[in-house]
């Protein structure tokens, strides 16, 4: 906001239909509004002097007065605030994360309407907010007539973004992003998801000025816990792995392509998306010895709907890396002749990836989601099965990294490996790491005892 404000005399342009131009600068910064006859211009001056010479101050964006702002952000409704904040981040989020967005907007955009009011059709609302309002590739067309009438009902009902400083609209608004759409509470990842990006729409409305502070940063509410221990019981070690690996190369079709994708995940505990996007450049695979992965990126499932290209997949840089960042990932001898193998019998894509479908496109999850569902049946116990061991593809990646723990591989090392951080890694597998103090313990038990009989004089250790 500023107090330096300058007017200019009205302009004329008679070749506008708008011919008469009102002028003025903020700190400098030309602002102008166009009217249809002179009048209307000359009020219009008049009235912005007038805020001037009364001490208002004028906001630099916008070139209006502090009043008139005011004005305007009372208007100002939850729902629109959460398109602006989609138009806005678009062009510089990544497929997966736009739709992950307009899920969770979708989700909370209902619950922020007056008291008393609801849409009679939620499933008919939430699917109008999700493709189209919250989905700004939709917005070069007009929605559907169905679509309109429940977006056109959620302008008139959607609460001004002022009432949530309310400490009871922002409890409406989480209550409704902890339920699914038939009234049952939703997963705690999910909540936990989608109360982020409240708060990061919100966190935007503090930066327009909206709020001084985000609201919910007061507010005591909290989401439901998440257990993101990796548990024990759904880990194969190395022998079930193996039966596993085995099972997958026994299929018929494209389970023997999958034995090597599989093992990546284990040898390498590399995540899905990476081994999808593996290429043989990326390979170091000596004839003898260990070998390297050098990983630069992962291929996600965007939709077609939420690519800039209209294509299903994205290929992103390493998670939380920076785009040109690599993870050199060492891997043992015995997987380096397996891939060799792979590489020797499949060939590799035209642009060097070792894994494709039989149309040379990428391995889809759903595919191999099935080959593993298949492996599991065929070589699992009855007990294995019903206590959900390595019941998903991800669980392989779990039983590579645990193993590395187990075998008294530093977790700092392992973290760097895995693509994670050390703190995520002591979160999600504390369970393992309890083997891993205890042999720690033991080593500093044995060195205590040794020094003892030097401080008995009994010699140094090792004397």
């Amino acid at each position: 906001m500023s107090f330096n404000v300058r007017f200019w005399d009205i302009r004329e342009r008679p070749d506008r239909r708008k011919a008469f131009m009102v002028r003025w600068t903020v700190e400098g910064h030309e602002k102008s509004e166009s009217f249809m006859t002179f009048g209307l211009a000359e009020s219009r001056r008049s009235k912005l002097i007038t805020a001037a010479r009364d001490g208002e101050a004028f906001d630099v964006h916008t070139g209006l007065p502090a009043s008139e702002l005011r004005a305007i952000k009372q208007r100002t409704t939850w729902f629109d605030l959460a398109h602006e904040y989609i138009d806005e981040r678009w062009d510089r989020t990544p497929g997966n994360t736009r739709r992950t967005l307009a899920d969770a907007l979708a989700t909370i955009t209902p619950a922020l309407v007056h008291h008393g009011v609801s849409h009679p059709e939620p499933r008919v609302l939430r699917r109008a907010l999700y493709s189209w309002a919250f989905n700004k590739k939709a917005w070069s067309q007009e929605p559907v007539e169905e679509w309109r009438q429940a977006l056109d009902w959620m302008k008139r009902n959607s609460l001004p973004v002022s009432f949530l400083a309310e400490a009871d609209v922002l409890r409406r608004g989480l209550e409704g992003l902890s339920r699914k759409l038939d009234g049952k509470a939703a997963a705690a990842r999910t909540v936990r998801r989608k109360r982020a990006a409240f708060s990061e729409v919100l966190t935007t409305a503090v930066e327009k000025g909206y709020f001084t502070e985000n609201p919910l940063r007061g507010l005591r509410w909290s989401a439901p816990a998440a257990n993101e221990e990796v548990d024990p019981v759904a880990v194969p070690n190395p022998a079930q792995v193996a039966r596993l690996l085995a099972a997958v190369a026994r299929q018929g079709g494209r389970g023997p392509h999958l034995e090597a994708f599989f093992g990546c995940m284990y040898y390498a505990a590399m995540r899905p998306a990476e081994v999808i996007h593996l290429r043989i450049e990326q390979c170091h695979l000596p004839e003898t010895g260990w070998g390297l992965f050098n990983l630069t990126g992962g291929v996600v499932i965007a939709g077609k709907e939420w690519s800039d290209d209209g294509e299903v997949y994205e290929i992103h840089s390493l998670k939380r890396r920076a785009a040109t960042a690599t993870r050199p990932v060492p891997i043992p001898p015995q997987f380096v002749r397996v891939v060799r193998a792979h590489i020797e019998r499949f060939g590799v894509a035209p642009d060097g990836r070792l894994f494709r479908n039989q149309a040379g496109n990428y391995v889809d999850p759903a595919a191999y989601g099935t080959t593993w569902a298949r492996a599991r049946e065929y070589v699992l116990t009855r007990t294995e099965l019903a206590a959900g061991l390595a019941k998903r593809p991800y669980d392989v990646r779990h039983a590579g990294i645990s193993f590395w723990l187990y075998s008294g591989v530093d977790p700092a090392e392992c973290a760097r490996r895995a693509g994670q951080t050390i703190e995520v890694l002591f979160r999600h597998y504390a369970k393992f790491l309890d083997g891993v103090r205890e042999q720690a313990n033991k080593l500093i038990e044995q060195s205590m005892e040794e020094w003892d009989r030097v401080n008995r004089g009994a010699g140094p250790p090792g004397a």
